[in-house]
């Protein structure tokens, strides 16, 4: 079954998230904060991490920094409120896949997990 980590400190995202991709048929886990993401994704094999930038304990971008040092090639996308050209090039910097801002639309995030599931 395919595995999905959702990081997202914000519960009616994280749940409404969370609903959306059981109902595709994933397996999915959220975490609410940087520091247990950046662990729990070095220890267990997912196939996909939706990461939020702005957590606590420690941010996205650190999060995807350490995976990517760690050798986790899992595909990262960034979901963040955070809009502004020098961060969408720095999440490209720490190893994101993608960087989608919110406000955004699940068919468009559901898409572009099932092209990387697709790879």
């Amino acid at each position: 079954m395919t595995r999905i980590l959702v990081v997202e400190d914000e519960p009616g995202i994280a749940m409404a998230l969370e609903d959306d991709f059981r109902s595709e048929g994933y397996e999915v886990e959220v975490i609410g904060d940087g520091e247990a993401a950046s662990s729990r994704a070095r220890e267990q094999p997912f196939d996909v991490i939706v990461l939020d930038l702005m957590l606590p304990r420690k941010d996205g971008f650190e999060v995807c920094r350490e995976l990517r040092r760690a050798g986790v090639r899992t595909p990262v996308l960034m979901l963040t409120a955070k809009t502004q050209q020098k961060d969408k090039l720095l999440g490209q910097e720490t190893g994101a896949d993608e960087y989608i801002t919110k406000p955004f639309e699940i068919d468009e995030l559901m898409k572009k997990i099932k092209a990387y599931l697709n790879k």
